[in-house]
């Protein structure tokens, strides 16, 4: 499958069941230079995935949200089927520990600032 990515664009699957954060974490995320797929819930990211996962460098999921799963067990899922896949995880509610973090994974407290992620984000790019 052909990509429509320049080589310099990172792509970021944003996962949020919360439409309006998402929107504008997306245009945030846009603005930065990132090319940003969009999933309510972990059903949607992993259907996403299963026909794009080798154009996605960084899983961006905050942990509580419906479905079958939370992020974490979908950043676990990502690890375990894509682990070229960067990991950024987020909530407002859970501090998860280190070892529930997969791998080289991160964890963004909310409320976050679109610097950070960014900053993050760009960070989890350039190390894997």
């Amino acid at each position: 499958m052909m990509n429509n990515y320049s080589d310099e664009t990172s792509v970021v699957l944003l996962v949020e069941d919360e439409l309006l954060v998402r929107m504008a974490a997306a245009e945030d995320l846009q603005d930065a230079g990132f090319h940003v797929l969009e999933a309510a819930n972990a059903d949607v990211a992993l259907a996403v995935l299963e026909t794009c996962s080798h154009d996605v460098q960084v899983l961006f999921t905050d942990i509580d949200m419906p479905g079958s799963m939370n992020g974490l067990d979908l950043a676990e899922s990502v690890q375990q089927r894509w682990p070229h896949i960067s990991l950024l995880i987020s909530s407002a509610y859970h501090r998860p520990l280190p070892q529930q973090i997969p791998d080289d994974g991160r964890f963004v407290p909310k409320p976050y600032s679109s610097e950070d992620v960014v900053k993050h984000i760009r960070e989890l790019v350039t190390s894997h």
